[in-house]
């Protein structure tokens, strides 16, 4: 079998993921970089451009139940994933409340830059009556984060919501403002396969989630977190050294990633209903209709 294509966005969180391809030199997998975020990974998913991917929880939990070919096969980050509120730098806009009824700058539609920011309209109670429509809020697609901070300077988007630490490198060169955040109330990163058996062989699939567990427990360690994890994010991403140690006091791994929880998918399509963000499936929220139960354990 050729090796499996996992598709990725090259981020500080990916650091475990980068250590295990370093080590396997493409022997069992090779690595796709998707810089547009999860929704062009999931894009990529169906167009046979990879196999195998790690994204946002929400997005791929979304996109499953609108019946997209892939499940569940894993656990990545276990902890919330703290989305910027970002606007441009002369921007008239201070707080979440000024962003009623503006247009929001989105990476892709399905992405997690897109779904978050109807989390926190309906945390704000932007919504039409008892429904879940968003009440006057619109959506630009501006591809990657290049196209974001360009679109919210230029006065097309009010604003966008990213990752904290991936976007503070500009908000450090005073091209962007922060004005808030939103952490996301479900573990933010999952393991997903496409469902072919074809292209994702279960024995690989399996082989693949549990040799990065042990590059994620390493990673994770207290030692690591103390000396190689600064190393080698500031050698791969050239974030400094402060920014690294502040983000790694607030993630944290999974100790087997080859294991679901299975109560978190039950509140998390709780959430992603009650925002509109999916629609209820014909047959329930049941997490193993999520998952590839012969690829990962639900606990």
């Amino acid at each position: 079998m050729p090796p499996l294509r996992v598709g990725y966005v090259r981020e500080h969180f990916a650091s475990p993921l980068l250590q295990y391809t370093e080590d396997d030199g493409g022997k069992t997998f090779t690595l796709v970089n998707c810089p547009g975020g999860t929704g062009q990974i999931i894009k990529a998913l169906e167009e046979d451009q990879v196999d195998v991917v790690i994204a946002l929880t929400d997005a791929l939990i979304a996109g499953i139940a609108k019946g997209k070919p892939y499940k569940l096969v894993g656990s990545y980050v276990s902890t919330p994933l703290n989305w910027a509120i970002v606007t441009g730098k002369e921007s008239k806009y201070n707080s979440r409340a000024d962003l009623k009824g503006t247009t929001f700058g989105i990476s892709r539609f399905g992405s997690g830059s897109e779904l978050m920011v109807k989390l926190m309209a309906h945390q704000e109670g932007w919504v039409k009556g008892e429904g879940k429509d968003l009440e006057d809020i619109d959506f630009k697609v501006c591809n990657n984060i290049d196209g974001l901070v360009q679109a919210v300077n230029d006065g097309s988007c009010s604003a966008f919501l990213w990752e904290w630490f991936t976007t503070k490198p500009w908000l450090d060169r005073g091209e962007v403002r922060f004005i808030g955040s939103v952490p996301t109330p479900w573990p933010s990163w999952m393991i997903a396969a496409h469902t072919s058996p074809e292209r994702c062989p279960r024995d690989n699939v399996i082989n693949f989630v549990a040799t990065l567990t042990s590059y994620v427990n390493d990673f994770d360690s207290e030692a690591s977190r103390k000396g190689k994890d600064v190393e080698f994010i500031k050698k791969q991403f050239g974030y400094p050294e402060e920014d690294i140690k502040a983000w790694l006091e607030t993630v944290g791994y999974p100790t087997d990633c080859t294991k679901i929880d299975g109560s978190m998918l039950v509140r998390t399509f709780g959430i992603l209903e009650a925002t509109g963000a999916m629609v209820r499936p014909p047959s329930g929220f049941d997490p193993e209709n999520f998952t590839n139960v012969e690829a990962v354990r639900v606990v």
